[in-house]
């Protein structure tokens, strides 16, 4: 599994030296438990500590609690992501609390516990730390302790594997009510070190960061050996026939096929990125006898189904049924989806409900193949995947030593539609302009290509790093960001295998494409005598040619996706203006051109819109000019090669050099969503060159 924390990079204030030992002592707790995904999910599970500091008004300590904020992870916790509460002001609450049918507005009641700014925005989980007396507390999602807190007969198995140690707590929805019986239950058994809520997870408390990071660790742990000595060997049922695994690199192949399609039919609603994972896990579950009735009872842990919907869409076909045969019942199956969460909607929605979100599935499930989720990003998409294997972990561990019987729907309902959810999502920033978009770029680890990858990725898009030197093409990337953001890729422009193994693994990556950009190419400068049939071939080959391949297979994926698209070819001032020595470089960009022309006028009726860019005078950064170009271009104009960036600079309207980024900008201009009813056009980016001007 890929390290759930890669994407954390820290900011200058989680840098600054935490001085309170208190505090000190619970990140080092919260960053060590999460950092086991044994342990809790990503961005799952809140700790706590009580203790002391100095009120700044009035000189005198004061007793406080700190608490992970909502929405942090607690693997990358720090200082700036904890709630920082009055603890008198907050189990004061209890004084004024209304009642479970009013338990919603306790949350903006804990505003006015803060203590000065407050740090983070208080969970819905707060009341559970607060009012639980002793000092430190961890609430936490194990699939080992999820497992018994599924199980339909999970109390007595509570009783079986603890003791008196550990307590059931029945389920209940996570708010007030909850601190209030978590309290209550700790009071009363006074030997426990934690409990098992019903539904949930596990929550554990000690009189020291130590002892709670102990107990957290031993009803993990006692949980985990508990199922494994006494769990049947396979839960899930025989292997089905024709259900197994197909060889892996039959497997990506056949996933890569299907990801485009699949993505497309999860963003009816909302466009989504997809994320795919094939591990052993995923994979053994899907080839089992039990996966039809499991997956149908859907997840149970709220952080589980939050990310997962309510249930997965399952194919229903043998791991060697033809693709062709598959993406027809896949498209059958969505509209049955579609239809069964409308009307699971519809039986729990009551006249104050949100309306609903969307009917597309999160999860996708594959036998044979593997696993497709999504998001509303990279991150997002992969982290459902893996909470869709929490689940899994724990369907086995319930099923092992009893029955899976996960919270009733009703109550799933209640949590999804939630108006402190609902409250939540209105509070998430406006997406940036390119989000959800994935974009493929050739020709990307240097120069004008890596400037493009570099623009889109900080609109917001998914970047595929294309180039003929994949050690270029992954240091780019990884200069980006982390495989969430941007990947590397080898593409070899000319090879139509090549390309099409670039597009499977952007397939693979983030499920799809929506926006690519040809822009690999080199240039040859000599006059028509001197011009070889090599040099012509080699030319036409990485441009002409190359710009066709990519293009057909981005138009392929594109059109079974059915959301869409833009192809940008890089062109140039070349292709209209007819200078000295450059036959070679000059027909291929002017074939660049008219592809730009063509594809626009057939691709339209998909929604693909293909448009042009023509710089000139890109020198500095540029990987074609400092391959020789430049020095051969400078001779023929007989300045210095040095002097070339301003020489062409000077013969422009604007006179002013044009950079990769100048590149970059138009680029993001055709795509950034403003010329939506905008193909076949040609931008100019060359500071004015007349005699290229379009007529």
């Amino acid at each position: 599994m890929q390290n759930r924390h890669s994407a954390h990079r820290p900011l200058w204030k989680d840098l600054l030296p935490v001085t309170n030992p208190v505090v000190r002592e619970l990140l080092g707790r919260s960053n060590r438990l999460g950092a086991d995904p044994r342990n809790t999910n990503y961005a799952g599970g809140n700790t706590s500590a009580k203790g002391t500091d100095t009120d700044p008004v009035t000189g005198q300590p004061v007793d406080l609690m700190w608490v992970k904020g909502s929405g942090g992870d607690l693997g990358t916790l720090t200082e700036a992501g904890l709630a920082v509460l009055r603890l008198d002001r907050l189990r004061s609450l209890v004084d004024v609390y209304p009642g479970v049918d009013r338990e919603d507005e306790m949350v903006a009641a804990f505003d006015f516990c803060l203590h000065g700014r407050g740090g983070a925005a208080p969970s819905i989980d707060t009341a559970m730390h607060g009012l639980v007396t002793q000092p430190h507390v961890d609430h936490l999602h194990p699939d080992s302790g999820i497992a018994l807190a599924t199980a339909a007969d999970g109390e007595a198995l509570t009783r079986e594997c603890f003791g008196d140690r550990v307590v059931w707590v029945p389920w209940r929805r996570p708010g007030f009510q909850l601190g209030l019986d978590i309290a209550a239950i700790a009071e009363k058994n006074p030997q426990s070190i934690g409990c098992i809520l019903g539904g949930h997870g596990i929550t554990a408390w000690g009189a020291t960061s130590a002892e709670s990071e102990a107990n957290s660790l031993e009803i993990i742990r006692t949980a985990e050996r508990f199922l494994a000595e006494r769990g049947k060997a396979e839960p899930f049922g025989a292997v089905v026939p024709g259900f197994e695994p197909l060889p892996e690199t039959e497997r990506r192949h056949r996933a890569a096929l299907l990801a485009p399609v699949v993505r497309g039919l999860a963003s009816t609603d909302r466009p989504q990125v997809g994320h795919f994972t094939d591990s052993d896990v995923v994979l053994e579950f899907l080839s089992r006898e039990e996966l039809a009735r499991l997956a149908a009872l859907g997840t149970s842990c709220p952080d589980h189904f939050l990310r997962t919907k309510v249930r997965p869409l399952v194919v229903d076909l043998p791991a060697s049924a033809p693709v062709e045969d598959v993406v027809a019942r896949l498209r059958t199956l969505h509209e049955e989806y579609r239809a069964e969460y409308a009307a699971y909607y519809a039986r729990h929605a009551t006249a104050d409900s949100p309306a609903m979100r969307g009917a597309d599935p999160a999860i996708v499930l594959v036998p044979g193949v593997g696993m497709f989720s999504f998001g509303a990003n990279k991150q997002t998409a992969r982290v459902a995947g893996e909470f869709y294997v929490n689940a899994i972990n724990v369907m086995r561990g319930a099923e092992s030593v009893s029955t899976y019987a996960p919270i009733d729907e009703s109550e799933k309902f209640r949590i999804e539609y939630w108006a402190l959810e609902e409250a939540k999502l209105a509070r998430m920033p406006k997406p940036k302009p390119l989000a959800t978009r994935v974009a493929l770029v050739t020709g990307a680890a240097s120069g004008i290509g890596k400037a493009i990858a570099e623009r889109l990725a900080r609109e917001g898009a998914c970047v595929v790093v294309a180039d003929l030197d994949l050690a270029k093409a992954r240091d780019a990337a990884a200069g980006i960001g982390t495989a969430d953001v941007a990947i590397g890729v080898a593409a070899d422009v000319s090879d139509a295998e090549a390309v099409a193994a670039a597009f499977r693994e952007a397939c693979l990556a983030f499920g799809g494409v929506d926006l690519v950009v040809n822009n690999a190419g080199l240039s040859i400068s000599k006059p028509l005598l001197e011009t070889t049939e090599q040099d012509w071939d080699l030319q036409h080959d990485v441009m002409a040619k190359g710009s066709f391949l990519v293009s057909r297979e981005a138009a392929r994926i594109m059109i079974e996706q059915g959301m869409g698209g833009d192809v940008v070819y890089i062109s140039s001032k070349n292709s209209l203006f007819a200078g000295p020595n450059n036959i070679a470089y000059g027909a291929t960009k002017a074939d660049q051109a008219h592809q730009v022309r063509l594809l626009a006028a057939e691709l339209g009726p998909h929604q693909i819109r293909v448009n042009g860019i023509n710089p000139d005078g890109v020198v500095r950064g540029s990987g074609i000019f400092a391959g020789g170009w430049g020095a051969s271009r400078a001779a023929v104009y007989g300045v210095k090669e040095e002097e070339l960036g301003e020489f062409y600079a000077q013969r422009t309207l604007l006179k002013r050099e044009v950079l990769p980024e100048h590149v970059a900008d138009a680029v993001f201009a055709l795509t950034g969503g403003e010329l939506t009813r905008t193909t076949g056009l040609h931008v100019p980016v060359d500071s004015g060159v007349a005699a290229a001007f379009l007529r």
